[in-house]
């Protein structure tokens, strides 16, 4: 959580927008846990319900975009807060409160087979959006690569200390371009781009409700999908999770979403999908505890790298840059993680 103080007006123009009467002792902003952005999330009760109110720095976080997407999700029947008061210009804005009950200490052997039935019905909600939506842009090759292209700048060098020499940058190269091209050859839909259990919120009347979904574009189907089935904050069995993979399958199919994809192809987009997500967000949590102090997310490389390395070495057989990377990974790279204080291999 930032240390920046909480600025001095925040909950003055709370209150306000809410149009209470004012009373002793004023109420106070309690901290909620926030994401990997520099918003931050407080909760206002001044008594009987509870609200939240979010600071949203202007120059750094697109509010713009929440708003649209907020109002676009909403559209399609799914479950995200409403939007009380906005200041654009300050950044602030009053929400409401889905609560604190978030769907991942709640998952267990016995229920996630429910939970994850409401949360793929959530994803065909959001493919009912029209490819051509202007409120969401394009999850093209250029963001593609750049999610990417953190893993060796922040994983690798800044946080392992590996330098890449040319031989090393031409195999993850290859390997980029393999996962951009399976991404971009995918059929097109509404993806939240993190659509796992920590961003979905259990709601008193059994609903799943949605959060954090400002960064969403029009991208591969798969992505939400992977997204969910391998939550890089909880692991499943490969046989529930490919289960699920192609049951959601037949579901997009039976909507119109979906052409005639054959079980290999779809479990191939969803794996080479999840291994372009799991190496950005190498990148990604590195980059978060490197840059902005959050050490929190060191302790979920291990299962991160996990899936990584499942998926190198599922398909390095038949794909030589899979085998040149995972080579790579595992001789140069795997020694170095086992030295450092998060590896659960020390």
């Amino acid at each position: 959580m930032s240390s920046r103080p909480i600025p001095a007006d925040l909950l003055p123009w709370a209150l306000s927008s809410l149009r209470l009467p004012q009373r002793e002792p004023v109420p106070g902003l309690a901290i909620v846990a926030g994401d990997a952005s520099n918003r931050r999330y407080f909760r206002l009760d001044p008594g009987g319900s509870s609200f939240i109110v979010a600071e949203a720095p202007p120059e750094t976080e697109n509010n713009e975009a929440f708003l649209a997407v907020r109002d676009c999700l909403a559209g399609l029947g799914v479950r995200v807060p409403e939007v009380l008061a906005v200041d654009l210009e300050r950044g602030y804005l009053l929400l409401e409160d889905l609560g604190d009950r978030l769907l991942l200490p709640v998952l267990s052997a016995g229920n996630v087979d429910h939970y994850y039935e409401q949360a793929r019905d959530i994803l065909l909600h959001m493919v009912a959006v029209p490819d051509s939506a202007e409120v969401l842009p394009a999850y093209d090759a250029t963001l593609l690569r750049e999610e990417l292209s953190r893993f060796p700048q922040w994983f690798a060098q800044a946080l392992l200390g590996y330098t890449l020499d040319d031989r090393e940058l031409a195999w993850v190269e290859a390997l980029d371009q393999l996962l951009i091209d399976s991404a971009l050859e995918q059929p097109r839909v509404l993806v939240h781009r993190d659509f796992h259990s920590r961003n979905l919120m259990l709601q008193p009347d059994g609903q799943l409700g949605v959060i954090d979904f400002q960064d969403a574009v029009i991208g591969p189907v798969t992505y939400d999908l992977v997204s969910l089935l391998r939550d890089c904050y909880v692991r499943w069995p490969a046989a529930k999770v490919e289960a699920w993979a192609l049951s959601h399958r037949n579901a997009l199919r039976d909507l119109g979403c979906l052409p005639a994809v054959n079980d290999t192809r779809f479990l191939r987009w969803m794996d080479w999908m999840g291994l372009q997500r799991h190496i950005k967000v190498l990148g990604t949590f590195a980059r978060l505890y490197l840059r902005d102090g959050k050490a929190g997310y060191l302790e979920d490389l291990p299962l991160v790298m996990g899936y990584v390395r499942e998926i190198l070495h599922k398909y390095a057989h038949a794909e030589a840059a899979f085998a040149n990377f995972a080579g790579w990974f595992d001789s140069a790279l795997m020694p170095l993680v086992e030295q450092q204080s998060w590896s659960t291999a020390r």
